[in-house]
């Protein structure tokens, strides 16, 4: 039987030399596949309330819309600055080089709402941290951080752990 695992390609040396970039788009593309991933991400909170999923630009969009469909609750995007039209709120993060910035609606988590943070891979945990951040600025109370892909190497869930949250990965990838 398969697992989520194998429905994920690794592409050498993209985006640059020395990466192991692991593409979900094949995972994406098989129904079962995106059926198992979307199924195994939010069955730890099956049962829990769930306000509003929040989805990290851009995979997370597309994974973070499918479970708030089955949880029957609202999709709110964080996204890069300057991609939303009203007014907005920003937190800066570290890249491997340099800085980003995302941003998320002021009036899109109410204070008190419970929050599922959801993206397609957990790295550094410099995006995820980020939008964190700005959920909890909202007054939005974090449930936990679901994720496809942990990249244990890169310390993104030791980093989201000291913060007190709760992340659930689906498969891990050792090396970079």
């Amino acid at each position: 039987m398969k697992t989520v695992k194998d429905y994920i390609r690794t592409i050498v040396d993209f985006p640059h030399e020395g990466i192991l970039f692991r593409d979900v788009t094949t995972l994406f593309a098989d129904p079962r596949g995106f059926r198992m991933a979307v199924d195994q991400m939010l069955h730890p909170y099956a049962g829990q309330r769930i306000d509003v999923v929040v989805g990290l630009e851009a995979r997370g969009f597309i994974l973070g819309g499918a479970i708030a469909h089955q949880l029957g609750t609202g999709f709110v995007p964080i996204r890069k600055k300057g991609k939303l039209p009203g007014t907005t709120i920003s937190q800066d993060y570290k890249l491997e080089y340099g800085e980003a910035i995302v941003e998320i609606h002021d009036d899109a988590i109410r204070a008190g709402q419970t929050v599922l943070v959801v993206d397609d891979l957990l790295a550094t945990g410099g995006t995820a941290e980020a939008g964190i951040r700005l959920v909890e600025r909202l007054g939005g109370v974090i449930a936990g951080c679901a994720f496809i892909i942990d990249l244990p190497d890169l310390g993104g869930r030791k980093r989201l752990e000291a913060m007190g949250m709760e992340v659930h990965a689906l498969c891990a990838f050792e090396g970079l």
